[in-house]
């Protein structure tokens, strides 16, 4: 693969929560749904090494293992990093947080395989 990919690499995403990111059966204005965490961890590995990877290829996640202990609520913002921790073949390894504007709210690591881009015909 790309020699430029190696562990240290980073990403951070910064959202504020809205109604896309929430899930409301916790009453009032909503918070921060656990599958949309993820989401925004999952975009973050994405972004810290797509650059770094040979032309026609992209990563597929295919291993998660987070927690989310904090509820973040509409309208605060949601900082979400990734750094990639181990480079194995095809399969990359990261670190990911999650903080909202009080705390952190989630951690855990996340695979990623690279592969190749289907051309269409």
């Amino acid at each position: 693969m790309a020699d430029d990919l190696k562990p240290g690499l980073k990403a951070e995403i910064v959202r504020t929560v809205d109604d896309s990111l929430v899930v409301k059966h916790m009453g009032g204005d909503g918070v921060l749904s656990t599958p949309n965490m993820i989401g925004l961890m999952e975009r973050a590995g994405i972004e810290a090494v797509q650059a770094h990877l040979p032309e026609g290829h992209t990563t597929v996640g295919f291993e998660v293992h987070v927690k989310h202990f904090g509820a973040t609520p509409k309208g605060q913002k949601v900082t979400v990093r990734a750094e990639l921790l181990e480079v194995d073949g095809r399969k990359l390894r990261f670190k990911v947080e999650a903080h909202d504007e009080d705390k952190k709210v989630g951690d855990g690591t996340h695979r990623r395989a690279i592969i190749a881009v289907q051309r269409k015909a």
